[in-house]
C-alpha cells in the first residue's frame, strides 16, 4: 500500500510516497480503507522538528491525525464495529500516519460516520470538532443570553465554536479578516468583527466569554473586552507571552484568576483529549443538520500532500484542509 512517510526533520520537500504492508489488526484495533485525511497545524510543527521532544526522532514517520474510512477487518475483542461500517476518527497524536492507504485504529478512537456527510468533512472534524466541544462544555457553562466573542472565527476550531456555542444559547460574535466575514455570518454568529477595521478589546462591547484561538492580545486587552465575571478561553498556549504547545492528546486546564474588588476575572487554558464520546456526539449533530464542517480546500490525491501542508501553513485557510486518499 502507498503511505505518505519522510526520514528527516525538514520542509514539504521531506515528505515521500512509500510502498509499505498493510498494518495488521490486533485484538482491539481496526482495519480501515482510508478515504479523506485533514491535516492540523501540528503535522507540520512535527515534521518540521518543532515538536521532537514529544515526537521522538525516530524515522521513518508517518504524517496525519483526523481521518475517515470504511471498515475493512476487525480485531477479535472489536464488538462496536464490522466490515463495510464508513467511521471517522482519530490516530495517536504525536505517532499519526492517517495519510496511508490503509490504517488501524483503536475501537475507541473512531465512531460511525453520518450518512449525510460526505468522507471528506467527517475527516475536517475529529480534532477540531473535539476541542471546541470540550473546551465549550468544560469550561463554561453557557446559557442564553451567553455573550460569547471567538477570535480567529474561520479557522478550524472557530467553526465549530461559532456552531456550538449557537446551538447552547449563545449570543455569538465572531473576529475574522474582510474575506470571511460572509463565511461566518453563514455559519450562525449574530455578529461578526473585521479585526482588519475594529479592534474588539478597544471597543464598548464587553463579552462573558471570550473563546481565543489567536492570542494576539495582551492579557490587559483581553481584560478590557471581558465582562467584570468574564472568562478567557485559551486555546492551547500560543500566542502573546507563550511558547506554543498544541499536544492535543493532553487533557490540561488550569485557571488564572485576575482578582480585584472590581473584577473576577478567570483565563483558562486547554488543551483537548479525544474520546469516542465527543466524536459520536459530534456525529448526531451533524446527522440531524444542526451542525457542518467547514472544509477551504480538499486536495486530490496522497502526491498532493506537499502542496496542501504548504497551503496550511501559510496560515490563511478558512476551516479545514483535506486530502483525498485513493
Amino acid at each position: 500500500m502507498k503511505k505518505i512517510t519522510y526520514s528527516k526533520f525538514g520542509g514539504p520537500e521531506v515528505l515521500q510516497i512509500a510502498e509499505v504492508a498493510i498494518p495488521e489488526v490486533q485484538e482491539t484495533t481496526v482495519l480501515i480503507k482510508v478515504k479523506a485525511v485533514s491535516i492540523n497545524p501540528l503535522d507540520w510543527k512535527i515534521r518540521n522538528g518543532e515538536m521532537k521532544l514529544m515526537s521522538g526522532s525516530k524515522f521513518p514517520k508517518g504524517i496525519g491525525i483526523d481521518f475517515s474510512g470504511i471498515v475493512e477487518e476487525t480485531g477479535t475483542a472489536v464488538n462496536k464495529y464490522k466490515k463495510g461500517d464508513e467511521v471517522y476518527g482519530i490516530l495517536d497524536v504525536f505517532k499519526g500516519e492517517a495519510l496511508s492507504e490503509y490504517i488501524t485504529a483503536q475501537e475507541k478512537d473512531i465512531a460511525i460516520k453520518p450518512r449525510n456527510i460526505s468522507f471528506e468533512q467527517a475527516a475536517a472534524t475529529p480534532v477540531v470538532g473535539s476541542a471546541a466541544l470540550q473546551i465549550l462544555k468544560t469550561l463554561v457553562n453557557l446559557k442564553k443570553g451567553t455573550e460569547v466573542l471567538i477570535n480567529g472565527a474561520s479557522g478550524g476550531v472557530g467553526t465549530f465554536a461559532i456552531q456550538l456555542a449557537k446551538i447552547m444559547g449563545a449570543d455569538v460574535t465572531g473576529v475574522c479578516s474582510t474575506r470571511n466575514v460572509d463565511l461566518v455570518k453563514s455559519i450562525g454568529a449574530d455578529h461578526v468583527i473585521d479585526y482588519t477595521k475594529e479592534d474588539f478589546t478597544k471597543g464598548d462591547q464587553h463579552y462573558d466569554v471570550l473563546f481565543d484561538n489567536v492570542q494576539n492580545h495582551t492579557f490587559s486587552e483581553r481584560r478590557r473586552a471581558l465582562t467584570p465575571n468574564g472568562i478567557c478561553l485559551n486555546v492551547g498556549l500560543g500566542g502573546a507571552g507563550w511558547h506554543e504547545d498544541t499536544a492535543l492528546h493532553l487533557l490540561r486546564s488550569f485557571t488564572t484568576p485576575l482578582m480585584s474588588k472590581f473584577t473576577s476575572q478567570k483565563f483558562k487554558f486547554f488543551i483537548a483529549e479525544l474520546n469516542h464520546n465527543d466524536l459520536a456526539y459530534l456525529a448526531d449533530l451533524m446527522q440531524t443538520g444542526k451542525m457542518k464542517p467547514v472544509i477551504d480546500r480538499t486536495y486530490k490525491s496522497l502526491s498532493e500532500t506537499p502542496q496542501a501542508l504548504v497551503y496550511l501553513e501559510e496560515g490563511h485557510a478558512r476551516g479545514k484542509v483535506v486530502i483525498n486518499v485513493e
